[in-house]
């Protein structure tokens, strides 16, 4: 039996809204937990981590201590043999989640990971049209950008590119496309998906994680979904992933034992519209977990 922990960032620094925060706290008064103990998981709400001290105006140090503890939580409940679902907050718990799962997973080879989102969120210092760390995460896993991030819990990249897909993305800049095209991530974008189909694209993008050896993980932005069914985020674009397609597609994750860890980011329960942003990020974790599907996976279901 699956045993998942959740671990809730209440943090939004790094972005440009700040209503992220109230993602932990919607979550936690939400079924989350019953759905996914009614699924056959056994599920137990963890720690709840939030910023100390945080700077608005430079929130670089808070984000850097905040993600040292991410990373020491969720590689402690790796080492305690359950699966991490963590809940943000902004992206940039990205940096904490994944730094701690590689830390956990380095031991069995290199770490695989699914970056599902409508953006690159690759920017460096150098290359930030606004300087919010919630757009530098995934360059900050493979090494690149500020050291109080790339050097989250243990020295070096996390990720190594040819384990890295990006996938629905349809909203970037220039300089975080250059990046990942330099180093070799493959990024699968809307138009793509939509010439060939989800199935195909989504199949290619998970043989792509799954050939690192020390398992692979998925990490969720909600705003990879389309705004019809995703209103709840910060920073939504249109013509996305239509939930009804997505959330079955993904339950194959949920039968593989090399599934180390799921992140969901960016609900912002403010903007939310009759809890359809909250219901689709349960029933994705229920999806990708493994879990039996429950009433939010049913709700969906007939929506399609």
């Amino acid at each position: 039996r699956k045993r998942v922990r959740i671990l809730g960032v209440r943090s939004g620094i790094g972005g440009r809204d700040p209503g992220a925060v109230g993602a932990v706290d919607g979550l936690q008064a939400s079924r989350l937990v019953e759905e996914l103990r009614a699924g056959g998981l056994d599920t137990h709400w963890g720690e709840v981590l939030h910023a100390n001290g945080a700077d608005v105006a430079n929130p670089t140090a808070a984000i850097a201590e905040l993600s040292a503890r991410i990373a020491q939580t969720v590689c402690e409940a790796r080492a305690a043999g359950t699966t991490p679902l963590v809940i943000g907050g902004d992206h940039s718990c990205a940096i904490g989640t994944w730094s701690g799962v590689h830390a956990a997973a380095r031991s069995q080879g290199a770490l695989g990971l699914l970056w599902i989102d409508a953006h690159l969120d690759s920017h460096t210092p150098e290359t930030s049209h606004t300087g919010l760390v919630y757009g530098m995460p995934l360059a900050a896993l493979l090494g690149y950008g500020d050291r109080a991030f790339t050097e989250c819990m243990t020295p070096g990249p996390k990720l190594l590119p040819e384990h890295v897909c990006v996938y629905g993305a349809r909203s970037y800049e220039p300089e975080e496309w250059a990046l990942l095209e330099r180093i070799g991530v493959r990024v699968i974008g809307m138009r793509e998906i939509e010439r060939r189909g989800l199935d195909p694209t989504l199949q290619e993008a998970l043989a792509i994680v799954r050939r690192a050896e020390g398992g692979y993980g998925l990490t969720i932005d909600l705003d990879a979904l389309d705004p019809r069914d995703a209103p709840g985020v910060g920073t939504p674009a249109p013509g996305g992933l239509r939930a009804a397609r997505l959330i079955p597609a993904l339950a194959e994750v949920g039968s593989d034992s090399r599934l180390n860890a799921l992140e969901i980011a960016e609900y912002n329960p403010g903007r939310d519209r009759r809890g359809v942003t909250r219901g689709h990020a349960i029933a994705l974790a229920s999806s990708v977990l493994g879990a039996k599907p429950g009433e939010a996976r049913r709700r969906v279901a007939r929506v399609a």
